[in-house]
């Protein structure tokens, strides 16, 4: 599978990057059902950072944000449950079919291939805001020296209209 397939399943709630149950059932090839009882026979292996269930606001939010083709496999009385990497790692150990081992690392694939992407994003925001700072910097220095031009060319002018007052002057005294 495309890990492209992968990463447009996987969200940001709650500032985490997680993948839905009905993604990844459907992912493992199996029924969200099957997926959430395996979980639930293990739940021990799935504390709070690894797997929470969204809360009314954050599925109508998800709902209103994103088109999902999935919303029809899911019940609408269960909001879904949201796993972190750890916890689609933890997966592997309660789901043991070839299958889902073998979709379990494209998953994780598909995470760090995220995580290098906002890495590389974050590198080059960094370098935009020292380019700003630094260009900032300068726009102050250029209109430091526009202003100092300014200002010789306007000290300039007015020597040179006082000189042309003083040569279009009346002259007292004898005439030549």
């Amino acid at each position: 599978m495309q890990l492209s397939v992968i990463q447009h399943k996987i969200y940001e709630i709650r500032n985490q990057k997680v993948m839905l149950d009905y993604d990844l059932a459907e992912l493992y090839q199996v029924e969200t059902r099957v997926l959430n009882q395996a979980i639930k026979r293990n739940i021990e292996s799935f504390p709070e950072d690894f797997m929470f269930r969204l809360n009314s606001s954050e599925w109508q939010n998800m709902s209103s944000q994103f088109v999902m083709t999935s919303t029809f496999k899911r019940p609408k009385t269960a909001l879904p449950y949201a796993f972190t990497e750890h916890g689609v790692t933890m997966l592997a150990s309660v789901l043991k079919s070839p299958m889902a081992r073998k979709m379990n690392i494209a998953i994780v694939r598909a995470f760090i291939a995220l995580k290098k992407f906002a890495l590389q994003h974050t590198e080059v925001l960094q370098q935009l805001i020292e380019l700003r700072d630094r260009l900032g910097s300068h726009d102050v220095q250029l209109n430091q020296i526009y202003d100092a031009i300014e200002n010789l060319l306007d000290e300039k002018t007015a020597k040179t209209t006082e000189t042309k007052k003083w040569q279009e002057r009346d002259r007292i005294g004898f005439k030549k």
